[in-house]
């Protein structure tokens, strides 16, 4: 199944060619969860804060769905 993925921050540098915000399509398995998706795309333990599917945020063991929009948010720092 193909999930459109947005990758923010720090974390779009783990979709080379692509600038933060902007979407990519990754096939994963039927029935992969949030969590999957991260491992597919390699992203660092502890790199993702929010994942938001479809407008909504999601836990890691969410089911994604053929079409879901995904984007993952890195832990923001500030002062």
């Amino acid at each position: 199944m193909m999930v459109h993925v947005r990758l923010y921050a720090a974390l779009s540098r783990y979709l080379p060619g692509l600038s933060a915000g902007m979407t990519a399509e990754i096939d994963l398995a039927d029935n992969a969860t949030i969590s999957d998706l991260v491992g597919r795309l390699e992203l660092p333990a502890g790199g993702v804060k929010v994942v938001f599917v479809n407008g909504r945020t999601r836990p890691p063991d969410w089911i994604l769905n053929s079409g879901d929009e995904v984007g993952i948010f890195p832990p923001v720092g500030g002062g």
